[in-house]
């Protein structure tokens, strides 16, 4: 019945990325806001959603591990798997975005803080406040960014754009990679408990895996469909969001104990895949060899979890 439930659970996935992208296009046509903004705001917060029913769950049943692993994991597989991805299968990668002028401070900032919040050993109620203000001062920046803001009054008058419509299938979506994730998740935890893995192992692997497949099936859409700034903006949105409102939130319902020593490896690998994601976007390496090189640092990951 798991392998059932997760098969389910992958379409529902599929199904909703497709309703998202359909859109959120149509929404920044509405207004002329940049795909870059639409991709780290909308897209990242609701494809975040099942890393935060999945960490606030394992919150509340006393579970930390589970928790953390779980965003640790996510932001590892949305950078050396989603957007190695996103490289290997766009055919041109042309952006107007300068990522990393704009966006680098923003993908490494919320890893540093959580390690100076990891070194005395907890994530404490206090050290969560701060991660959700991060967030917050994310989304003033992109406010105060200004890209892309200017309303488009020659798209409002086309007359096949409604309000309900867009509003409900955007919700449809949602709603179907949101119970999609949670039944891939579920199953998939379910079927690593039959074998007898750790708790850390289920969330920094199949749950984070899990809950990365709306990055990946949304971006991987995106890309192929030409919008290579929402795909990014996708990526480093969603783990500013994993790392800030996710953590920030689990931890508001019960303070996270984390052991960097004990975890050093899978905590490492994002922290250099986070730094590879900023050396990428400086030096415009936007390529298949890039994507290839990314994925080659999941491999060891794999490998090293799985040993």
């Amino acid at each position: 019945m798991d392998y059932v439930l997760f098969v389910l659970g992958i379409s529902g996935l599929v199904f909703g990325a497709d309703f998202i992208i359909n859109q959120s296009e149509r929404i920044a046509l509405r207004f002329n806001i940049s795909e870059f903004v639409i991709g780290a705001t909308l897209i990242a917060l609701g494809t975040s959603l099942p890393e935060m029913a999945a960490s606030v769950s394992a919150s509340i049943e006393g579970k930390p591990e589970i928790a953390i692993a779980g965003v640790v994991g996510s932001n590892i597989m949305n950078i050396t798997l989603v957007l190695a991805t996103i490289f290997i299968v766009s055919k041109r990668f042309v952006s107007d975005r300068d990522f990393f002028a704009k966006d680098s401070i923003w993908a490494i900032m919320p890893i540093l803080f959580f390690l100076l919040m990891s070194m005395d050993g907890m994530i404490s109620r206090f050290d969560a406040v701060l991660l959700l203000i991060l967030m917050g001062a994310y989304i003033l920046f992109l406010v105060d960014d200004g890209e892309g803001l200017e309303r488009d009054n020659s798209i409002e008058d086309r007359g096949d754009f409604s309000w309900i419509r867009s509003i409900g299938l955007l919700c449809v979506g949602f709603v179907l990679v949101v119970v999609g994730a949670h039944f891939t998740v579920e199953s998939a935890s379910s079927i690593a408990l039959d074998l007898g893995v750790s708790e850390w192992l289920i969330g920094v692997m199949l749950i984070s895996f899990g809950t990365s497949l709306p990055e990946l099936i949304i971006s991987v859409s995106a890309s192929l469909r030409g919008k290579v700034e929402m795909a990014i903006g996708n990526i480093i949105g969603s783990n500013l969001a994993n790392t800030t409102m996710v953590l920030g939130v689990a931890g508001l319902v019960n303070e996270l104990p984390i052991s960097l020593a004990k975890h050093y490896f899978d905590i490492s690998v994002m922290t250099v895949a986070t730094l590879l994601l900023i050396y990428i976007t400086a030096n415009k390496l936007y390529s298949k060899s890039a994507g290839i090189s990314l994925l080659l640092l999941l491999a060891l990951f794999v490998e090293h979890s799985i040993t």
